[in-house]
């Protein structure tokens, strides 16, 4: 098992101006969880100025905070033998097609059960540890109800390499997904703020510029369905459930999407005769350069079995 330390620095935007320390860390910060954020402010891990402070400190604009994440220690997560669908393993990553239901790391309400226990299974162990105790090897993510590919770094360098491509926008990532309505037009871009809602910290919600983390997708139709579309989004960022937000943000909400979407009573009685119960979204196409060996690297996963159902019954 790897071992390191992960150093983070932010700056206070004019949005967080005057909130509490962990509130506008939990806005700058989405992928962390304000209880998380909490406890690294207590755990003396956010300096400002080489100092450590409270949760409730208020922030200014332009200050510049240094957060250390903690190396992690030897993973808690159990090894379990649960099947994966590998696409393409070495000696420094793995590439997993995930299918839909299959939680990606522990977490409140999933200790085990998930993809890392499975990848600990696989490779007995080794998996990179910059991800901290419940998440090794992980350099990014997809939701539990959505299918399809990711990466995840059995070493160190692979994992550091992997996260500068993906900090860089420089991974090339397509979904597919299957959406209420015709977008109008056909094509465009979705380029906002994401962040955690206000309203429920579990959602996260499109902010004014410069709450949240910047945010773009790029989408085009694909295939003209019944009341629907299959979309195709290209993500120029990886934001928490970025592009159920996005198509929601525009009006074309996903089908199927339990909290971004209220489906119609006719897509609802589909819905209900397939037994289809997710966001009708897939992780399509990956790419990326390896971190060790330089390779460009490109994999594709076809749109499952369930998601091919939705398509045929929704077909003009």
């Amino acid at each position: 098992m790897g071992s390191g330390v992960s150093n983070i620095e932010i700056t206070v935007g004019e949005a967080q101006a005057g909130l509490r320390l962990d509130r506008a860390l939990a806005d700058l910060m989405p992928d962390f969880s304000r209880e998380r954020l909490k406890a690294l402010i207590q755990e003396g891990h956010v300096t400002l100025s080489g100092r450590a402070l409270s949760p409730s400190a208020k922030v200014e604009v332009g200050q510049n905070y240094a957060i250390t994440l903690p190396a992690p220690i030897a993973a808690e997560a159990a090894p379990q033998d649960i099947p994966l669908a590998i696409v393409h393993e070495d000696e420094h990553l793995i590439v997993v097609d995930k299918p839909a239901g299959l939680v990606v790391h522990p977490a409140a309400g999933n200790p085990d059960g998930t993809l890392v226990n499975a990848l600990l299974h696989h490779c007995h162990g080794g998996l990179s540890g910059i991800g901290g105790v419940a998440r090794p090897g992980i350099v990014h993510r997809i939701d539990k109800d959505t299918s399809g590919l990711l990466v995840v770094a059995k070493s160190d360098r692979a994992h550091e390499g992997l996260a500068q491509q993906f900090k860089a926008h420089s991974v090339h990532r397509l979904y597919r997904a299957v959406v209420q309505g015709l977008p109008v037009p056909s094509s465009g871009t979705v380029d906002t703020w994401i962040g955690r809602s206000d309203a429920d910290r579990k959602k996260m919600a499109v902010h004014r510029e410069g709450r949240g983390k910047h945010a773009v997708t790029h989408y085009r139709m694909m295939e003209r369905l019944r009341e629907a579309a299959l979309v195709e989004c290209r993500l120029e960022t990886g934001r928490t459930h970025q592009v159920r937000v996005h198509m929601a943000h525009i009006g074309h909400p996903l089908i199927g999407d339990p909290i971004y979407g209220r489906a119609k009573k006719s897509f609802k009685t589909i819905l209900e005769t397939l037994g289809f119960k997710r966001q009708a979204l897939h992780a399509r196409t990956l790419g990326f350069i390896h971190p060790v060996t330089g390779e460009s690297l490109m994999f594709e996963s076809a749109i499952p079995a369930d998601m091919q159902e939705l398509l045929s019954a929704l077909h003009v």
